[in-house]
């Protein structure tokens, strides 16, 4: 068994930290950030200390910096909110089944950037929103979570997105206070909950 020292990884405005933060979820012990963005100052807000570690081109180096900070601040568990940077494999070796991704699709439908466009592209008429484990691919790891969102026929990107982020704003918290009180099991990539 593990404590809740996590650490939240951002690069974007930061509303799922927004989220963590408002729920009855342990506050992260750090926010780590690739770029300069509004997820550092809703952390600094919240007096959470942050760091940022920029990408240089290589990712097994990265990765290395990322594990640097996480062992600086004793995490003991990483947390995926809008970060828009791959892990190497050194990330979930040294996390194994305690590193969490939102995305906003039905994976494994709609990998990778752009999951919302590429569900208008498809013409789906449902779409949604997967919380997973990481491991050394994108977007595979085992599925923690999902939650169902219909496509509206008027719905462009943005109208989708919105109401995604809503649906993800309510289960990103439910799926962490699962992770870091040790409540998420995971054998032959299929997740229980405890």
């Amino acid at each position: 068994m593990w404590g809740d020292r996590y650490a939240v990884l951002a690069s974007g405005s930061g509303s799922n930290l927004q989220a963590l933060l408002a729920a009855s979820v342990p506050d992260p012990v750090v926010v780590i950030a690739d770029v300069e963005c509004s997820a550092q100052d809703r952390a600094r807000e919240s007096q959470i200390p942050t760091e940022l570690v920029g990408f240089e081109g290589d990712r097994a180096v990265f990765t290395h910096r990322i594990l640097e900070v996480a062992s600086a601040y004793q995490v003991e568990a990483l947390v995926l909110a809008g970060f828009m940077r791959i892990l190497g494999p050194a990330a979930p070796n040294a996390f194994p089944d305690r590193i969490v991704n939102i995305h906003p699709s039905l994976l494994p439908s709609f990998p990778g950037r752009n999951a919302v466009a590429q569900a208008l592209e498809a013409g789906v008429k449902i779409t949604g929103v997967t919380v997973h484990f990481v491991d050394e691919y994108v977007d595979h790891g085992p599925i923690i979570a999902q939650q169902a969102v219909p496509v509206l026929p008027d719905d462009d990107v943005e109208s989708l997105h919105a109401r995604i982020q809503t649906e993800e704003h309510q289960l990103y918290p439910r799926v962490v206070e699962a992770l870091v009180h040790g409540r998420l099991l995971v054998k032959d990539r299929q997740v229980t909950w405890t």
